[in-house]
């Protein structure tokens, strides 16, 4: 096949799908000179949006082809945006020859640990994972009772559970990597139902509501190739002897012989990072960001985004990503950016407040927000210990659990409220969308002073690139301290930990940030694993 790069479709032409395509054939077999019944088929491998000129919005495509007198058109035509399509397939390892003793065991099924486990059932290695929290189904109840409610459940909840943290999110497919393997869990993601779009969009996504039947069919393939997973299944210990991992305590009472364990814990699993600590396990604080989310209409991000064609059916809802450094020497940035979506509530202990961000597929909700985060260091956590970081987010979620009245309401404040310096009275036109309740207070009181300095000076240059992003009635929704993980466990060039037979792997390890890189991570630590040991079968 050919490959055929910048390839330029208006948005007037791609409302609907057939439309689209014969606007592509045509651009295409206009771009290489060719008849159409020399083009045998083509397909999308790329498609971007450009919007720096509002009154002529375009999309971007790189488009593979199977076209006949391929080495003619080559040669005709080729330079920078014609050429072969290069091999992107995965390149799986050669298995080892050391025996296992036991299966090997998942502990977390957030993206890490399933692919991790995808990769080992369908190789014949038969692993176990287990899962603190509840299967999907019953995890999105528990969750929904939590927002209506305020009773929280601290096994199952929006950071833990099957998929992880990422499952009650945009399910944003983003990645800063370069890797073959990202197109391969792409694969998988639509082999288990996700839309073929996100294969090559340049900002793919699923949207919470269909990943949620997503990790649902990854989960039926690993138990279909043999693995087995196991819901409520807390490892709440590891016996180790002679620096050897030897077996976990599940539950606080079932002993399970393991010789080898990927670590997939996530960034929120405190009591984990604690027992690891206390069993030797070789860790270090790191930097992470914390703030709030903030909550603008979606109109008013389409607006300054497209301009006048905000609205028009061949758009998606706008997003986008801002950054700023301060006089005070700290940067924001903004995260996660949900672009039609909900603030939700995300805590996973009692009596603390922690927010997220969440989209459907269509991101079709009124609001758009993001996490609007100042990073801090380990200088900053006021200790040395391996889990400041850990305490450092635990202290402002408390304080935020307090001010928004003990019942896991959250404190807010109106933008132009924060910028004044003054508490927040009502409701403007943006409506919050965060359940089960908000609180009128000023985030200064819990937030450090540095962030509420970074975070003032961020919302003025955010609205210059912006117009609107420091409307004054844009909501401000306090704490978000769950960005990435506080830890790094340490590890090898083979991705083992100073325990033997122990591979921290994914986000919580310290390794990863969002779902491709942490479900790359697992594929990577997954195949250390493979490279050294014969299949268990």
């Amino acid at each position: 096949m050919i490959r055929i790069s910048n390839i330029k479709i208006g948005i007037n032409k791609v409302v609907a799908r057939d439309a689209e395509r014969q606007a592509l054939q045509n651009a295409l077999l206009s771009r290489i000179e060719l008849s159409p019944k020399d083009l045998i088929d083509f397909k999308i491998f790329k498609k971007s949006i450009d919007a720096r000129k509002k009154d002529a919005i375009v999309y971007i495509y790189t488009i593979d082809a199977n076209v006949k007198n391929e080495k003619y058109i080559l040669k005709k035509h080729g330079k920078k945006d014609v050429a072969i399509t290069p091999d992107l397939s995965y390149r799986g390892v050669r298995p080892g020859n050391q025996c296992l003793a036991e299966r090997p065991v998942i502990i977390g099924m957030g993206p890490a640990g399933l692919f991790a486990g995808l990769i080992l059932a369908k190789n014949g290695y038969e692993p176990i994972i287990l899962e603190r929290g509840d299967d999907v189904d019953t995890r999105a109840a528990k969750i929904d009772a939590f927002w209506q409610t305020g009773i929280l459940d601290t096994k199952s909840n929006v950071q833990f559970g099957e998929g992880g943290a990422g499952t009650f999110s945009d399910g944003k497919l983003t990645t800063l990597i370069n890797d073959n393997r990202c197109r391969t869990i792409l694969e998988a993601f639509i082999e288990a139902g996700a839309p073929e779009e996100i294969l090559y969009l340049s900002k793919p996504h699923i949207g919470t509501d269909l990943l949620r039947e997503t990790v649902k069919n990854i989960r039926q393939a690993i138990i279909s190739h043999g693995g087995e997973v196991r819901f409520q299944s807390e490892v709440t210990d590891f016996i180790i002897q002679d620096g050897h991992l030897n077996a976990l305590i599940i539950n606080d009472k079932e002993e399970l012989p393991c010789k080898i364990a990927l670590l997939g814990i996530g960034h929120s699993a405190r009591d984990t990072f604690e027992v690891l600590h206390l069993r030797g396990i070789d860790m270090s604080p790191k930097p992470f960001s914390i703030g709030v989310r903030i909550e603008h209409p979606q109109e008013i991000i389409d607006r300054a985004q497209y301009g006048d064609s905000a609205g028009h059916p061949g758009l998606v809802a706008a997003d986008y990503k801002l950054s700023y450094h301060s006089s005070n020497e700290r940067s924001a940035y903004t995260f996660c950016m949900c672009p039609g979506g909900y603030v939700v509530a995300a805590a996973s202990e009692e009596k603390g407040v922690v927010t997220n961000g969440m989209s459907e597929h269509q991101r079709n909700g009124k609001n758009a927000n993001a996490a609007l985060l100042v990073g801090v260091q380990p200088s900053d956590f006021g200790s040395e210990h391996p889990l400041a970081g850990v305490a450092f987010q635990r202290k402002w979620e408390r304080l935020a659990f307090q001010l928004g009245g003990e019942n896991y309401h959250a404190p807010a404040q109106l933008v132009g409220d924060f910028l004044a310096d003054q508490p927040s009275t009502e409701w403007g036109d943006v409506k919050p969308t965060y359940q089960p309740g908000l609180t009128f207070v000023q985030l200064k009181e819990c937030l450090p002073d540095y962030v509420i300095e970074t975070m003032k000076e961020a919302l003025v240059y955010f609205d210059t690139k912006i117009d609107g992003f420091a409307m004054p009635d844009s909501v401000m929704t306090g704490v978000e301290t769950r960005s990435s993980s506080p830890v790094r466990i340490n590890r090898d060039e083979n991705n083992g930990s100073n325990i033997n037979g122990l591979y921290p792997m994914g986000e919580g390890a310290g390794y990863a940030g969002g779902i491709m890189s942490s479900a790359v991570d697992g594929v990577k630590t997954a195949e250390k694993l493979m490279q050294k040991y014969a299949p268990f079968k």
